[in-house]
C-alpha cells in the first residue's frame, strides 16, 4: 500500500536499477509480439479498434509517469497522470511479402528504439500487412515498471478470456503510419494532455527519505532471519544436505562482447503437451527440456563459427521471488547461474546433467530467498548505477575478463486461457527481452494456452542472424525428442523369448 503521498509511489531499488543501467546501446524495455486471427467477415479498422479497446481497459499501471528528484539524488517516483493514447499507439505496415521473417525484422527495428521518459514508459505498435491475413501488435514497456510474471498479469487485464464486441471508438483521430525503422513516431507530434502538477523538490525528497527509512528499518528487522538463513546454508553444505552449485567462469564465445543498439529477433513455438511428455520420459521438468534444447542449439550455432568451447556454456536465468497470488507491479525476481551442459553431445546425457544442476540451483535459491531483497535504500544509487553502466559501456573490461555467463534465459508462465481483443483471438504470444554488454543473446519463453512461445532477442553484433539460431533450436529440440521417444519405445518393448 502506498503510504507516501496520494498520487506518488517510490520505485523499488530493483525497479530503479533498470532505469540507471539503461544506455543508448542497452535500452531496458521488454515487450511482446501478439498475433491475432480475425473473425470471419471482419471489416473494421484494426488501429481504431485497438485504440478504442485500450481506451476502455487501460489499467492504472499504464498511467504512471516518472518524476525525477533534484540532482538525481535517489531513484525517481511514479506519479499518476492523464494519458493521450495518440502518444502511445503507433501504426506500422509489415513489408512485402508479409511473412514471419518480415514481421520479426520490423519488430527488431521497433525494439531497438528507446522509450521517451517524459511520458508513461510503454508503447503499442499496431501492425498489419501479414500475407496470412492475421493482425499483430508489438507492445513494449520499460522493465522498471514490471517483471515477467507481472507482464502476464497485465496481459490478463488488457484482454478478455472470451470474445466480445468492440467498444465505441474514442474521440481521437487515427494516427498516420510510422515508416519502418523510423525513430520519430507520429505520436510524438500529438497534442500533450494536461500533465499532473509536478510536486516540489522538497516533497520529492521527503518521499525518497521516507522510502529509504522504511527500507533501512525493514533490513534491520530482517537481519536476524538473513543471518540465520546464511548459517543454515553453510551448515547444509557442510553436512551434505545441500549440494553446492559448482560453476566456474563461462567460456568466451562470439555471444560475449560489447554490443550496439541494433537488434534482431526470431520466434519459435513448441507444443506444450509434447514437451511435457519428453519431460516425463526423461524424469525431468519441462524447463529442463527447454534448457537442454537451448544448449543443443548453441552447440550447433557455435560449431559453425569455430571449435566448440571445451567447458559448458552458462546461462544467467531469471528466478521469480513472488509469493503465490502476488500481482504487484514491481520487479520481484533474481538471477541464477545454470549450466547448459553444452559440452555433452548426446541429448539424453545432456538433459540429465542439466536436470541435476537445475535441481541443486532451485533448492539453494529457495533456501536463500531471505537473502535476496528486491527493494533497498536508493539515495545515491542513481550515481552508482550510472557510473557502473558507463564503465561497462566503455567495454574495455569485457575484452579482458572472462564472462560470468554466455546467455540470458527466462521462463514465464503466461495466461492459461485463450485471450481475445474484442472478438479477435490471440494465436501468438512471443516475448521480447533485453540484451546486455557481454551477453548479446536472450532466450525467453512464455507458456500460453497449449504452446511454448520462444522469443530470441539478439544484438546483431553478437548474433547477426537470429533466424539461423531459431532454426538450430528447432533442430536441437527435434533431436532431443527423437532420442527421448526412441528410449521410451525401447523400454516399453516386451523382452524377446526363445522357443525350443
Amino acid at each position: 500500500m502506498n503510504t507516501f503521498a496520494p498520487d506518488l509511489e517510490p520505485l523499488s531499488g530493483l525497479d530503479g536499477a533498470f532505469l540507471s543501467l539503461e544506455t543508448p546501446a542497452t535500452p531496458m524495455h521488454v515487450g511482446s509480439l501478439n498475433v491475432f486471427e480475425l473473425p470471419a467477415g471482419y471489416t473494421g479498422d484494426w488501429q481504431a479498434d485497438v485504440t478504442a479497446w485500450l481506451a476502455q481497459r487501460l489499467p492504472p499501471v499504464l498511467r504512471r509517469q516518472l518524476v525525477t528528484l533534484p540532482l538525481q539524488l535517489a531513484y525517481p517516483v511514479w506519479q499518476m497522470g492523464e494519458i493521450d493514447l495518440r502518444q502511445h499507439v503507433q501504426h506500422a505496415h509489415i513489408p512485402a511479402p508479409g511473412g514471419q521473417a518480415q514481421l520479426e525484422d520490423l519488430v527488431a527495428q521497433l525494439h531497438a528504439q528507446p522509450l521517451d521518459r517524459s511520458r508513461p514508459l510503454w508503447q503499442v505498435t499496431v501492425l498489419d500487412g501479414l500475407a496470412s491475413g492475421h493482425k499483430a501488435l508489438y507492445f513494449k514497456i520499460h522493465h522498471a515498471m514490471l517483471d515477467g510474471q507481472a507482464a502476464a498479469v497485465l496481459a490478463v487485464s488488457l484482454f478478455n478470456t472470451a470474445p466480445s464486441d468492440w467498444p465505441a471508438a474514442p474521440a481521437t483521430a487515427p494516427l498516420p503510419p510510422v515508416p519502418p525503422g523510423s525513430t520519430e513516431s507520429a505520436a510524438n507530434q500529438a497534442t500533450q494532455p494536461n500533465s499532473p502538477r509536478r510536486p516540489n523538490w522538497l516533497g520529492l525528497l521527503k518521499v525518497a527519505g521516507r522510502h529509504d527509512a522504511s527500507q533501512l528499518a525493514r533490513l534491520a528487522r530482517g537481519l536476524p532471519l538473513a543471518l540465520g538463513t546464511l548459517r543454515g546454508l553453510v551448515r547444509g553444505v557442510a553436512s551434505g544436505a545441500l549440494q553446492p552449485v559448482k560453476l566456474s567462469f563461462a567460456p568466451r564465445t562470439a555471444l560475449n562482447g560489447p554490443i550496439t543498439a541494433e537488434r534482431g529477433f526470431a520466434t519459435l513455438r513448441l507444443p506444450l503437451a509434447e514437451v511435457k511428455v519428453i519431460a516425463r520420459t526423461c524424469h525431468v521438468s519441462a524447463n529442463d527440456v527447454v534448457l537442454t534444447a537451448c544448449g543443443g542449439a548453441l552447440r550447433r550455432y557455435l560449431a559453425r563459427l569455430g571449435p566448440l568451447p571445451e567447458a559448458s556454456l552458462i546461462a544467467l536465468m531469471a528466478l521469480s521471488l513472488r509469493q503465490r497470488g502476488n500481482t504487484d507491479f514491481h520487479n520481484q525476481a533474481t538471477l541464477s547461474l545454470v549450466s547448459l551442459a553444452s559440452h555433452i553431445a548426446h541429448p539424453l546425457q545432456r538433459i540429465q546433467a542439466v536436470h541435476g544442476h537445475t535441481r541443486a540451483t532451485k533448492v539453494l535459491a529457495q533456501q536463500a530467498k531471505p537473502l535476496m531483497p528486491t527493494d533497498f535504500p536508493s539515495i545515491g544509487q542513481p550515481w552508482l548505477m550510472g557510473a557502473l553502466a558507463a564503465g561497462v559501456e566503455r567495454a574495455g573490461a569485457l575484452k579482458r575478463l572472462p564472462p560470468l555467463a554466455n546467455v540470458l534465459i527466462s521462463s514465464v508462465t503466461g495466461p492459461p486461457k485463450t485471450l481475445y481483443l474484442g472478438p479477435v483471438r490471440m494465436t501468438g504470444y512471443w516475448p521480447i527481452s533485453i540484451v546486455e554488454h557481454g551477453m548479446g543473446l536472450n532466450m525467453t519463453l512464455v507458456r500460453y494456452t497449449d504452446q511454448l512461445f520462444i522469443g530470441l532477442t539478439v544484438a546483431r553484433t553478437a548474433v547477426p542472424d537470429a533466424r539461423l539460431l531459431a532454426d538450430d533450436l528447432a533442430q536441437a529440440y527435434s533431436e532431443l525428442k527423437a532420442a527421448a521417444f526412441a528410449t521410451s519405445v525401447t523400454s516399453a518393448a516386451p523382452a524377446s523369448t526363445t522357443h525350443a
